[in-house]
């Protein structure tokens, strides 16, 4: 089980290192049962999804009313997105988007079972921020729903969200990977991803990448127009940003990834993954899906 490096490889585990890697992942099966810390991984993501909507829509409103440049209601939800994953990407991994989180599941860096969860209170987050935008502005300017823009028909604005979503699922799971190993400087790949994404293809389909920040102003308002855009559109750019990160750097499930995609609540993961990155930045352990790279590269003359 090692390299011709002579450095662990991690890409393989017999039953015994997967069920230990399994334990550092999740805590025991007691922990993972434990409704107080699933109660606040949910609550981390409804918290997350309604600063998002709340900037992402209500920035779309004040745009429509001409109160602010469109550049600062598209950069708007690319500051929030930085600062929720730094506040509290350990909690929850700060999905923030059903896009996200079927993608981390996957991947393998996330559990199937909490998928659910994760999806029903993105989808609250964003009607309740949709609802505080109702009382302050009135139910006006679609309540900054994500529309096809004016010249432009549903379907160029499906295969916009494909592209932009599969570059957004991209960056997302490339920065939580343990072959980039950048911690915490992510947020700032993500966030700034989505303000250059917004900065030139709002016109065209409104930006949103993200079913759930396009769900909240179509219920509240009531106008369904073109959702379905908004919802195929990101799903299908997903899948194809899953297919591209197994082709680039094989299957997730190294303990970054996990930390990443789950959050790092339960005991014994944050430990694991701090240990993992530092032994990839001191040449102790190759990252997982780089393996083969690496012993071509060392059987070069």
């Amino acid at each position: 089980m090692s390299t011709t490096t002579g450095h662990p490889d991690l890409s393989n585990h017999d039953m015994p290192r997967a069920r230990h890697l399994l334990m550092l992942e999740f805590g025991s099966r007691t922990e993972f049962d434990d409704p107080k810390l699933e109660y606040r991984r949910l609550f981390s993501e409804l918290m997350g999804t309604f600063f998002l909507v709340l900037v992402a829509a209500g920035g779309g409103i004040l745009h429509a009313k001409g109160q602010i440049s469109l550049a600062a209601a598209v950069v708007a939800p690319g500051l929030m997105v930085l600062a929720i994953i730094l506040f509290m990407g350990a909690i929850s991994g700060a999905h923030l988007n059903p896009a996200v989180s079927l993608a981390f599941a996957v991947r393998g860096d996330f559990r199937w079972r909490r998928v659910p969860g994760y999806i029903i209170v993105q989808l609250l987050g964003a009607t309740l921020a949709c609802l505080f935008l109702l009382a302050v502005f009135g139910n006006v300017e679609h309540l900054g729903a994500t529309l096809p823009g004016p010249g432009y028909h549903d379907w160029q604005a499906f295969l916009m969200e494909i592209a932009l979503t599969a570059g957004l699922l991209s960056v997302i799971l490339g920065t939580a990977s343990a072959a980039q190993n950048v911690g915490a400087i992510g947020a700032l790949g993500v966030g700034g991803y989505i303000a250059l994404a917004g900065l030139w293809s709002a016109p065209v389909s409104g930006t949103s990448m993200n079913p759930a920040r396009s769900f909240g102003p179509a219920l509240v308002s009531g106008d369904w127009t073109a959702y379905w855009v908004y919802v195929a559109g990101p799903l299908i750019g997903a899948a194809i940003a899953v297919g591209c990160a197994i082709i680039l750097r094989g299957r997730g499930g190294d303990p970054i990834s996990h930390a990443a995609g789950s959050g790092t609540l339960t005991p014994g993961r944050a430990a694991e993954k701090a240990r993992l990155a530092q032994d990839i930045d001191g040449g102790k352990v190759i990252p997982p899906g780089l393996e083969s790279t690496s012993a071509d590269t060392d059987a070069k003359p």
